[in-house]
């Protein structure tokens, strides 16, 4: 696990086999994030619209099942009555 100092100014510099991993080259955006004593820092997709599309598909659609359980709600009314 390398490690790295800060410079003067609180810079620090990524090593090239961690960058080359995470896909991070100049200009790249960065999210530094705090969680509890410490921080992590996520690459964010270059096209942020095209890495959130398809996130919410489900299997099926809320649609499809809400009608499917109309259709078992109307079966068990048909059955109460006759």
């Amino acid at each position: 696990m390398p490690v790295v100092k800060t410079s003067s100014k609180g810079q620090i510099v990524i090593p090239k086999e961690l960058r080359e991993k995470l896909g991070i080259g100049a200009g790249r955006k960065l999210l530094l994030r705090l969680v509890g004593n410490h921080m992590e820092i996520v690459p964010l997709p270059d096209e942020p619209v095209k890495a959130l599309r398809g996130i919410l598909k489900a299997e099926t659609s809320l649609a499809a099942e809400l009608l499917e359980e109309r259709r078992r709600d109307d079966a068990i009314d048909e059955k109460r009555h006759v």
